[in-house]
């Protein structure tokens, strides 16, 4: 530790002993660290931060939103492509100087290198351009750099809204040109096959090929075949319901003898309720007539009284409605196979006519469900355009307008005038340090003593007189106005900067 110490203070001696040569380096190298400072042109920066609405409830409804997001992230990525910058160099001070191509590419390098757009969250947009031209001054820096954020601004809003826009009518204008043409070859189409029809009406009639009515005129037979078995099926469960219910139903006020029989079964039946017995001669009586209205019964025909039955009538109503549907059915049945037979037998009398027909037909339905497909996307676009022409998709808003610069971005002047002056003071104290260590001298005896490992008996003192001290005193006086000096320069750059900075507009 010792040695360490002394190492320090045999450092500080040399450096001491060369202190004008010091203060003479450190004045050099301030100077110029400070001329060169100077010479750093100030950066000015501006920040705006901008919102963008993804959602669109109208659009969602109608189905016709795209994907917002996939859209946004395009256009933040082609925000400062070399086209959009060259346009914001053209439309500020950037492209005053700008003639050549060469010099038009270098402007679009240099401003690509000091524009940022950040995504501080899904929809919210930051973007900050830095402007530090040695040609201009701060004020026009600082509103130069606002120029550049507000141009990137209005080409952020046109790339979003003017651009979906001019490509929903190039969209539309480019489906009308299709649809015009499909028309024509569609009307071309329909006319052939109305002439066709007209000369052969039992192979064009109805839509579709002549292979295609026949699949579709056999899959309904096979339906219609299928509809009568459950018809029939049906009648034939009502049948059999018929045929266990009977017509008329007896009642005691019904006429006849078996009317008079449920009469007389009734008031014996009160009678033994009272609690007559057998024996009594009016029960024995009633009996008497009982079994004599039953052998009248027995002979008397079926249905010759009694009252109509509701059941079996409701059910010859419903046995009736399902005759007529098998009928109904069967009647279409026949037609659909004579249908079928006509046209079995036109293809096979004329092939050659009912290939035309079947090509005839498939030119017109594919050229007309292409025509119903192009109607429908001119529609959807169509409603899309009106729907971003009243109320785009992109809700724009700038939640900060671009800022105007009062203060430098860029260098830190303050910080780098007080680093010039540590470095100055630094070099100076080297320069003194080095010299000191190429000449041969020692500055105390215990250096000399391990330089010549042999020992040192004493030191001498040095003598000095009084003119010298005074001249001495001088000396440092001078050297500490020296230091002072440009610590005072220093601190006057420092106030000449602030006052610099407080002054642009």
């Amino acid at each position: 530790m010792q040695e360490v110490f002394d190492e320090l203070r045999s450092a500080l001696h040399t450096v001491w002993n060369r202190r004008w040569l010091a203060l003479a380096v450190a004045w050099g190298v301030c100077i110029l660290g400070w001329l060169a400072v100077a010479f750093i042109p100030n950066s000015y920066e501006s920040r705006a931060r901008i919102y963008v609405e993804l959602e669109d409830v109208l659009s969602e409804q109608l189905e016709i939103s795209g994907d917002g997001q996939q859209a946004i992230t395009k256009v933040r990525q082609t925000l400062v492509s070399a086209v959009n910058l060259e346009r914001v160099v053209r439309s500020t001070k950037l492209g005053d100087k700008v003639a050549t191509d060469s010099e038009m590419q270098s402007a679009v390098q240099s401003l690509t290198e000091n524009i940022l757009v950040e995504s501080e969250q899904d929809n919210l947009f930051e973007i900050t351009a830095t402007v530090g031209k040695s040609n201009l001054s701060d004020a026009e820096n600082a509103a130069l750099a606002k120029d550049v954020v507000q141009n990137l601004i209005d080409i952020f809003r046109e790339s979003n809204i003017a651009g979906n826009r001019g490509d929903v009518a190039d969209t539309i204008a480019f489906l009308d040109q299709q649809l015009d043409e499909r028309k024509s070859e569609l009307e071309a189409a329909e006319q052939r096959r109305l002439n066709f029809e007209a000369q052969h009406p039992d192979l064009i009639g109805g839509t579709g090929t002549v292979t295609g009515r026949l699949q579709t005129m056999r899959t309904e037979m096979r339906g219609i075949d299928a509809d009568i078995a459950a018809a029939q099926s049906a009648l034939a469960a009502i049948n059999g319901q018929l045929a266990s219910t009977p017509r008329s139903i007896m009642t005691a006020e019904s006429g006849g003898a078996r009317g008079a029989l449920i009469q007389a079964q009734s008031q014996l039946a009160a009678m033994r309720a009272r609690g007559l017995t057998n024996s009594h001669p009016d029960v024995q009586a009633q009996r008497r007539q009982v079994e004599s209205l039953r052998e009248q019964a027995a002979n008397e025909p079926a249905g010759a009284s009694g009252a109509p039955n509701p059941a079996y009538t409701s059910l010859m109503s419903i046995r009736a409605e399902r005759q007529a549907n098998v009928q109904a059915l069967q009647a279409r049945k026949a037609a659909l196979q004579s249908d079928i037979s006509a046209l079995i037998a036109a293809q096979a009398d004329e092939p050659a006519v009912a290939a035309e027909a079947n090509r005839i037909s498939r030119d017109y339905e594919v050229l007309k469900d292409k025509y119903d497909e192009l109607l429908k996307d001119r529609e959807e676009m169509r409603l899309r355009g009106q729907v971003e022409t009243e109320r785009s998709a992109f809700q724009f808003e700038v939640i900060d307008p671009p800022t105007a610069p009062r203060a430098p971005a860029a260098p830190n002047r303050p910080l780098l005038l007080l680093g010039v002056l540590i470095v100055g003071l630094g070099a100076g104290a080297g320069v003194a340090f080095v010299m000191g260590q190429l000449k041969s001298s020692f500055t105390t005896a215990e250096r000399l003593e391990r330089a010549l490992d042999m020992p040192v008996i004493g030191t001498i003192s040095r003598s000095v007189t009084e003119a010298a001290r005074a001249h001495e005193k001088r000396r440092m006086k001078q050297f500490f106005a020296g230091v002072g000096g440009l610590g005072a320069v220093c601190f006057l750059l420092l106030v000449v900067e602030i006052v610099q900075v407080g002054s642009v507009a």
